[in-house]
């Protein structure tokens, strides 16, 4: 995107990334469910690595600036506990795991949990998704953006991490075939 996006260009950003915020919010409330079954964790990935690309086109977009530096009200957000306690019960075996917050500033290795992750992501998105959902797509890409680089980029960035790790320890740690004579 250019450094001067014009006011479509901002309305299409806002819509496609409306749409990953919809479908992570869904898949994750899905799984928390628990309709994703022995898939829970391939789903998982895939709502993540979706909601990342969205976060990677607002990272590759223009700074967001509004008028007046002003985010309107749009109350509170709802409450996500439910969600946050049915993935964990769902995630229990991979839930904990350790992280670098910041390959460029840290050595020391930092103490995550999964579901707090992903609920921490989809947080912040409802908030950017209420702004959109009352008209104003602007603010929601500011929020989106501002809160991409500040907060949920990092939390999203661990749980893809975590979740590719356990898949591919589960899936390349294949017990050996007997040999046959």
């Amino acid at each position: 995107m250019s450094d001067t996006n014009s006011p479509q260009d901002w309305n299409a950003l806002a819509e496609r990334v409306a749409c990953h915020v919809d479908n992570y919010l869904n898949g994750l409330e899905a799984v928390a469910r628990g309709d994703g079954g022995a898939h829970a964790i391939p789903l998982l990935l895939l709502e993540v690595s979706q909601v990342i690309l969205a976060g990677a086109q607002l990272g590759a977009s223009a700074d967001v600036i509004l008028p007046d530096n002003w985010e309107p009200e749009v109350g509170d957000d709802p409450d996500l506990d439910a969600v946050r306690q049915g993935l964990s019960e769902r995630l229990v075996a991979l839930d904990e795991y350790v992280e670098v917050f910041d390959p460029y500033k840290d050595t020391e290795t930092t103490s995550y949990r999964l579901s707090d992750d992903l609920v921490d992501v989809a947080s912040d998105l409802v908030h950017g998704l209420r702004h959109y959902n009352q008209d104003r797509p602007l603010e929601a890409l500011w929020w989106w953006q501002y809160s991409y680089f500040n907060h949920w980029g990092n939390h999203a960035g661990a749980a893809l991490r975590a979740l590719h790790a356990f898949l591919a320890n589960t899936r390349l740690d294949v017990a050996p075939e007997a040999a046959t004579a």
